[in-house]
């Protein structure tokens, strides 16, 4: 299972002969391997975008503390830390304590509410129907790449304590499943509310893993376009928009 022992980041490159557009920094959630996000990283860097996955912080904090700042620096640019689960808890933590500040975003994904789930499911059916539906992902996680139980194991407390969400000054995307049974969207609203800058994206049918749900072709275009937007102006002005027709008069 999960295991600190030196190893280095699981790197999904962009493609050869082509120059890196920009850099993610991946924190997965709680009793994942790094090999959970092969998917969604072989998809990002498709599009160029370089995508180093950490190991999980509630095994080894400070080894993943040290990840962030090795796999961020002189990285290719817009640089952004991602979060997954109470991997999203502790990036908010990083950037609010200022240790983060080479990053120009967040993307935080089911976000858990510390205080839902605290009862380790009865089987793991359970908890795959607590994660996915995704038929593909269920299958791959059914492996050894997940801890059984680890998604409904404790979060150190200091790491949702002090109100990091707002002080986060940096801009946030949000994802997050509207079937999540983790953390529900209505608290995951809650919980943003008080970001600086902050947009949430809420997928249809999406459980708790929604970067590796049914939807995660929907969810890599959603995040590729906010990687596009950094690059061109760090304000996230749209690139492209719905414009209204022109009114007939007749």
């Amino acid at each position: 299972m999960i295991q600190a022992d030196g190893s280095p980041p699981l790197t999904f490159a962009e493609p050869s002969k082509l120059v890196a557009r920009g850099t993610l920094v991946m924190i997965p959630g709680r009793g994942e391997q790094p090999e959970v996000y092969k998917r969604f990283g072989t998809r990002i860097a498709l599009d160029a975008y370089r995508v180093h996955v950490l190991d999980d912080p509630t095994v080894d904090e400070n080894r993943v503390r040290r990840q962030v700042a090795e796999s961020s620096t002189g990285a290719a640019r817009p640089v952004v830390l991602v979060g997954v689960d109470a991997g999203a808890l502790f990036a908010a933590r990083l950037v609010a304590e200022g240790q983060a500040a080479q990053f120009d975003a967040l993307l935080l994904a089911g976000l858990p509410d510390p205080d839902h789930g605290a009862v380790t499911p009865s089987s793991w059916e359970e908890e795959l129907n607590a994660r996915t539906s995704c038929p593909t992902h269920r299958g791959h996680i059914s492996g050894n790449l997940v801890s059984s139980g680890a998604l409904y194991g404790p979060i150190p407390p200091e790491w949702s304590e002090g109100g990091a969400i707002a002080k986060v000054g940096k801009p946030i995307l949000a994802i997050h499943g509207r079937e999540d049974p983790i953390s529900p969207l209505e608290w995951a609203r809650e919980a943003y509310a008080p970001a600086a800058r902050v947009e949430l994206v809420a997928v249809a049918g999406a459980r708790h893993d929604v970067l590796n749900d049914q939807s995660h072709r929907t969810v890599a275009a959603t995040i590729v376009l906010l990687l596009e937007r950094l690059r061109s102006d760090n304000e996230l002005a749209p690139i492209a928009s719905l414009e209204p027709l022109a009114v007939n008069v007749a």
